[in-house]
């Protein structure tokens, strides 16, 4: 008589998880389940009261009116449990080279309301026709369903590009140059910052901070396995002080989100650092600064950070001195290649303790 493999997991008493894989025979269609909780009960009631009330609720629900059908794949039955994947229950994740644009409708002609890099994940909410309405991080709106994989394809990429994220819980975290109390601060990082975690040695991460490494205390953080999430599109509040190219700049360099960060680049399309991307956007407006960020820090005048206008530069350290660049856009926000992880973003100023703030543009 042919043989089948029957998997099953049961939760027994005072937390413990059991794992039996036990080889019965194939019985008529109709009786497998009452044969798989005849064979599973008698194998656990051998043992001590514990095992024979997991018998008994296995058994129950193998037979019970309210269990489903299992999953026959390669002559083996598997029970199966409704999951998530990184957080989302209809996922979507983006098939493109830079990023996918979001719309607030369902059409080319609707404005942008944030883009999603590639590989990004998304929650897909609905679709109408080839617009699929979508939403992920901060931003809902719409995108082309040509340029999403959903299904069996997007639950076999995020188990190839999942990460795990570590999140601040304290309103300043300090990330150090070694794994210990007594080390140098590298940077200090805001509260509900998310940084990529490298490797795990107990009570500290190694973290991503802007493409450099550095540790943070693992009781400063929270843990969460995810993808990519989509960027908002943020409008420039015209106020007292802010000129038409200011504007126009900041309209400028944030049609480069979503676009690859590549240290040492130049390309504000295929690839650029984060000295590299702020050199870019000055020069198309006659203002050309060396490609390195500690040196762009030398030019220009140095202003308070709760005075800065659209346009100007913050610049970020890593305990020794500048290693970071990031252009202002307003509403508290700056525009930046933040690392190959994320590419060019949108981040809060202060996401970091920027070191200084400087004013190139005198309007």
């Amino acid at each position: 008589m042919k043989n089948k493999i029957i998997k099953a997991m049961t939760a027994g008493m005072m937390g413990v998880i059991t794992f039996y894989v036990i080889q019965i025979p194939v019985m008529a269609e109709g009786n497998i389940n009452a044969g798989v909780a005849a064979v599973f009960s008698e194998s656990l009631t051998k043992g001590n009261n514990v095992d024979a009330g997991i018998a008994s609720i296995f058994s129950e629900s193998l037979i019970g009116e309210t269990n489903t059908d299992p999953i026959l794949e390669d002559d083996t039955i598997f029970v199966e449990e409704n999951q998530t994947i990184c957080g989302y229950k209809n996922l979507g994740i983006a098939k493109v080279e830079n990023h996918l644009n979001i719309r607030e409708g369902a059409g080319e002609e609707y404005e942008l309301v944030g883009k999603l890099p590639v590989d990004a994940g998304c929650e897909i909410l609905s679709s109408e026709g080839e617009w699929y309405q979508i939403e992920s991080g901060e931003v809902t709106g719409y995108v082309k369903g040509q340029y999403l994989l959903t299904g069996e394809e997007a639950a076999k990429r995020s188990n190839e590009i999942k990460s795990i994220v570590a999140i601040s819980i304290t309103q300043t975290l300090n990330a150090r140059v070694e794994p210990n109390t007594e080390s140098t601060i590298w940077t200090t990082i805001a509260e509900g910052e998310e940084l990529l975690m490298l490797e795990d040695l107990g009570d500290w991460l190694k973290v991503d901070v802007d493409g450099d490494e550095c540790y943070v205390a693992r009781e400063y953080v929270e843990l969460s396995e995810q993808l990519p999430k989509a960027m908002t599109m943020t409008e420039i509040n015209y106020g007292q002080g802010v000129s038409d190219v200011r504007v126009d700049m900041v309209q400028y360099a944030c049609q480069f989100v979503g676009n690859r960060y590549v240290w040492g680049g130049t390309s504000l399309t295929n690839g650029i650092d984060c000295s590299g991307f702020t050199m870019r956007i000055y020069e198309k407006y006659g203002i050309y600064l060396p490609h390195y960020s500690k040196s762009q820090a030398e030019y220009g005048t140095r202003i308070d950070a709760s005075d800065a206008k659209p346009g100007d530069l913050f610049f970020y350290g890593n305990g020794s001195g500048i290693n970071h660049v990031a252009m202002y856009i307003g509403n508290g926000q700056v525009v930046h290649a933040s690392s190959s992880r994320t590419g060019i973003k949108i981040s809060n100023a202060f996401y970091r303790t920027p070191i200084c703030v400087t004013r190139l543009l005198n309007d």
